[in-house]
């Protein structure tokens, strides 16, 4: 039925995938969801503290958020990866590989997700806060919370579709010489060249961790009830 070379072929291809998918899965666990992980907590600061300046529409400060948004969200993630880690140096400022991902990261995210905070703060009716403050309660009391617990229920599907977002970004690391999943992907097929099985095994492992946080996100969104657009 089938050739003495193609069996050959497949076997060895086989054999590749079997010694490559720890090693992989490694990489993945060590560097690639930690790296995940920092970058987000690091963009949800930015976002909620972006997000409440200009909510509050703090003078000059706002402008500045707005200009944080327009410059991130209008060049792309590797050119922001090179500025701070080829570019910083040259004014004195050294990142290592891996802090400097996870900046350029949380910086690029924490701009879309300050959008998407801005506008579930201001979902939240202008009530909850005349109501706050007739119960004597101070302006950081009612955003801490009536109004900010209110907006992050609203807007956490798209946060959570941020994070795995965030997690296939992190591919473009390897680009800043650090040896993440996609990466050892890479030094592996210097030595087998098998480009075509490696990348899809490692789409495949992308593809399961993406798959977890998506249910872990679903359950999520039906706790707080808004799945499927419920809120």
């Amino acid at each position: 039925m089938f050739s003495s070379e193609f069996l050959a072929r497949a076997e060895r291809i086989i054999g590749i995938l079997i010694d490559s998918f720890p090693k992989l899965l490694r990489y993945g666990v060590t560097v690639t969801v930690p790296m995940t992980a920092l970058s987000f907590a690091l963009a949800l600061v930015i976002a909620v503290v972006v997000a409440l300046i200009q909510y509050a529409n703090v003078r000059g400060a706002r402008q500045l958020c707005r200009f944080y948004i327009w410059f991130t969200r209008g060049t792309p993630l590797l050119v922001q990866l090179y500025l701070i880690f080829y570019g910083l140096p040259s004014l004195g400022i050294r990142l290592e590989a891996f802090p400097a991902a996870v900046v350029a990261i949380g910086l690029n995210e924490g701009a879309y997700m300050a959008e998407t905070v801005r506008g579930s703060l201001e979902s939240v009716p202008k009530g909850q806060l005349e109501a706050g403050y007739c119960v004597g309660m101070n302006y950081v009391q009612i955003m801490w919370h009536v109004v900010l617990p209110q907006a992050f229920r609203i807007a956490f599907p798209s946060l959570g579709n941020s994070l795995i977002g965030m997690l296939k970004e992190t591919s473009l690391a390897a680009t800043i010489t650090i040896v993440e999943m996609f990466r050892e992907a890479q030094i592996i097929n210097g030595r087998v060249y098998e480009s075509l099985w490696l990348y899809l095994e490692v789409a495949v492992i992308y593809l399961a961790f993406c798959t977890i946080l998506s249910v872990v996100q679903r359950r999520m969104e039906k706790r707080l009830g808004t799945y499927g657009g419920v809120k």
